[in-house]
C-alpha cells in the first residue's frame, strides 16, 4: 500500500472543501425557496376566512312554500341576506378551525338560580332589571371581570356560545366569548361544558327585518341552501310580548309540544309543534295551536308578515319539523340576523 505525502493530502482536501462549498451553494437558493413555498401555504392555512371566501349553493331539502331570493311584500320588496348569512358562515369557519373546549351559558327559568345584579342596571319596559346593553337579569348568567367576584358588570344570554379557558371544576369557570365579546368570569352553575367538539355544520338563520327562515348545511368547503321560507318572529309587546333576540345562539332541547300559557295565568292555552329551544322562552316551531283545537295546522297567512310571536320563530309546521328532526341538542346554531 503506497502512502500519500503530505503534500498531496493538502490538494485532495483542498478539493474536498471545493466541491462541499458549491454543493451548499447549489442546494441553498432551494432550501429558501422550499422555506418561503411553507411559510406561504401556512399563512394561507391560518389567514382568516372571509365572506368571499364562502361557496352557497342551493340544494333544498325542504321545497314547500319556499320563497324567492327576493319577493314582493305589499309595496316593498324582501330578500334573504346572503352577504350578510355568508359573513356569519366566514365567522363559523374561523372559531371551528381553532381547536377548542366549548361550552354554553344557561339559565332557563332562572333554573340555576337568579343571577346577581349588575353594578350598572336599569328597568326595562317589562320593569324588570337589565344591563348597559339591554340583556334582561331573567334566565341570563352574570359576566364578572376577569378576577373579580364582587359585582357582575354584564348578563350573559342562556344559549350564548363560548370557549373554556380555565378548568370546569372551579368555582369561577373562565370564559372567552364567541357569541359575546371579551373573556369573562362566570359562576360554575350557568355553564354548561360540551362533552364532545360538536362540527356545527347545520345553521339556521332567522331574518327579523324580513321575516324569513333558512337553513344551510355544510359539505366539504361548500355550504348548501336546505330551505328558503316565511318565518314570524317576536314583538316588543310589554309585558307578555319580547322581540326574538339578535345574536347566536346553540339550540338546547326540542320537544314535540311545547305547551303555553294564556297570558298573565298559569292556565294552558294550547301548544306549538315541532319545538326546538335556543335561548331562554324562545323556540323555532310551527304554527301555534289553541285550544279546543288540538291538530297540527300547517301553515298561517301571519307567517312572513309581521313580527307577533312572544318571542319565538314560528315557521309552517312542516318546516318547524324539519329543522326539528335534525336538531341534535348542543350541536346546531342558530344565527337572528336583523
Amino acid at each position: 500500500m503506497k502512502l500519500l505525502t503530505y503534500p498531496t493530502l493538502l490538494i485532495l482536501s483542498a478539493l474536498l472543501l471545493s466541491c462541499k462549498d458549491k454543493d451548499v451553494q447549489h442546494n441553498q437558493p432551494q432550501t429558501e425557496e422550499n422555506q418561503s413555498y411553507k411559510e406561504e401555504e401556512k399563512a394561507i392555512d391560518i389567514a382568516p376566512i372571509t365572506a368571499a371566501d364562502i361557496i352557497l349553493k342551493k340544494e333544498l331539502l325542504y321545497d314547500k312554500r319556499t320563497l324567492e331570493d327576493s319577493y314582493p311584500y305589499k309595496d316593498t320588496v324582501r330578500i334573504f341576506q346572503w352577504d350578510k348569512i355568508k359573513e356569519k358562515l366566514a365567522f363559523v369557519e374561523n372559531f371551528r378551525k381553532e381547536k377548542t373546549n366549548y361550552a354554553v351559558l344557561q339559565n332557563y327559568q332562572n333554573r340555576n338560580g337568579e343571577a346577581p345584579t349588575v353594578t350598572n342596571y336599569h328597568r326595562n319596559a317589562y320593569t324588570r332589571v337589565s344591563d348597559t346593553l339591554g340583556v334582561e337579569r331573567y334566565q341570563s348568567a352574570p359576566l364578572y371581570e376577569v378576577g373579580e367576584t364582587k359585582n357582575p358588570v354584564l348578563y350573559g344570554r342562556d344559549g350564548w356560545l363560548a370557549r373554556l379557558i380555565s378548568s370546569d371544576s372551579l368555582d369561577m369557570i373562565r370564559l372567552e366569548g364567541i357569541s359575546f365579546d371579551k373573556t369573562w368570569d362566570v359562576p360554575k352553575r350557568y355553564v354548561k361544558t360540551f362533552e364532545e367538539s360538536p362540527e356545527f355544520d347545520f345553521i339556521v338563520f332567522v331574518d327579523v327585518t324580513n321575516q324569513n327562515i333558512s337553513t344551510v348545511e355544510r359539505t366539504d368547503k361548500e355550504w348548501l341552501v336546505r330551505s328558503m321560507n316565511p318565518a314570524t318572529s317576536g314583538v316588543h309587546n310589554p309585558p307578555y310580548a319580547h322581540e326574538t333576540p339578535v345574536g347566536m345562539f346553540v339550540i338546547q332541547e326540542k320537544k314535540a309540544k311545547m305547551f303555553f300559557y294564556k297570558d298573565g295565568t298559569t292556565e294552558i292555552a294550547g301548544y306549538a309543534p315541532y319545538a326546538s329551544r335556543f335561548t331562554n322562552g324562545a323556540y323555532i316551531h310551527g304554527v301555534p295551536v289553541n285550544y279546543p283545537r288540538k291538530e297540527i295546522i300547517e301553515y298561517s297567512h301571519s307567517l312572513g308578515t309581521t313580527p307577533r310571536s312572544h318571542m319565538c320563530v314560528r315557521n309552517v309546521s312542516s318546516h318547524a319539523k324539519f329543522v326539528y328532526d335534525r336538531v341534535k341538542p348542543f350541536q346546531i346554531l342558530v344565527f337572528i340576523i336583523d
